[in-house]
């Protein structure tokens, strides 16, 4: 194994504040790499960790709006609602990927000291291999993008993914029960139908891209589900009622289905978690 050679914290650091979206994507795959080969450190104290970024960097080029602000995406097969399609979801992989990064480069310290060590590098890792994933999700889909004749900043796009980020940026439960469980889990009950529309339409390397996407975004939910229920054994709580208050005191929008019940049983995500609060 190669000598440590740098800290994992400033690594991360550096990646969130990396605007170029290919950059972004080349510094994420960098650090992990990095961190996989031994090459960065995880080991400071709580109160040496570097502090991260209260916002990540993203392109200049992108115009930022509020969901609601936000033009209705068309569900129609016309190159211009196609590449509001492949455009909306590149966005939701590019915010992605700085979720990741976040969540190991805001959290990881606090892990250490409520699960332990060995509890906290698998928190690490699995948050990591999330954060190569999102950076290969949406190089697929910025080429695809290319493909269409546009390109990721074309288009508006909205702030909804990194409100919920500054929203949790406390408390690691409150964010492990909104991102991944919440957020991610909603794109397990949406993408299929994307998926089915975007096959019928003849276009069978976007359903391949989809089809990927929902794979790993199961993993993903899952990672969720895991260290969640840890945080909540060691609170001494039962992990769903947790769960249920914390989305009700940070979620402002609503859980509906119809839900994807096999995909989130997959991914460690029962159904009474949801079923009790949804409306």
């Amino acid at each position: 194994m190669s000598a440590v050679q740098g800290s994992l914290g400033a690594a991360i650091r550096g990646a969130l504040l990396t605007g170029d979206a290919k950059g972004k994507v080349f510094a994420t795959r960098k650090l992990v790499r990095d961190w996989r080969q031994g090459r960065l450190s995880a080991d400071c104290p709580k109160d040496s960790w570097p502090e991260m970024p209260p916002r990540p960097a993203w392109p200049e080029a992108l115009v930022v709006s509020t969901p609601g602000q936000m033009p209705k995406r068309s569900k129609g097969t016309s190159e211009k609602g196609r590449i509001a399609l492949w455009h909306a979801l590149a966005h939701i992989e590019f915010v992605a990927i700085d979720l990741a990064l976040d969540i190991v480069g805001r959290f990881a310290a606090q892990m250490v000291a409520d699960l332990g060590a060995d509890a906290a590098r698998e928190f690490i890792d699995d948050f990591l291999s999330v954060a190569a994933d999102e950076a290969m999700h949406f190089a697929l889909l910025d080429r695809k993008l290319a493909t269409l004749g546009s390109y990721y900043t074309a288009l508006p796009a909205h702030d909804g993914l990194w409100q919920a980020a500054e929203d949790t940026a406390h408390d690691a439960a409150a964010r492990l029960a909104i991102v991944p469980m919440v957020l991610e889990a909603r794109g397990l009950d949406v993408t299929p139908a994307t998926l089915n529309r975007v096959r019928a339409q003849g276009d069978e390397n976007g359903a391949k891209i989809l089809q990927r996407i929902l794979d790993d975004e199961i993993r993903h939910v899952g990672f969720g589900a895991k260290h969640f229920e840890r945080i909540s054994t060691v609170k001494g709580l039962e992990s769903a009622i947790l769960w249920q208050n914390l989305v009700k005191t940070h979620f402002s929008g609503r859980l509906k289905g119809p839900f994807n019940d096999s995909a989130r049983s997959a991914a460690g995500l029962p159904r009474d978690f949801y079923l009790g609060i949804a409306s």
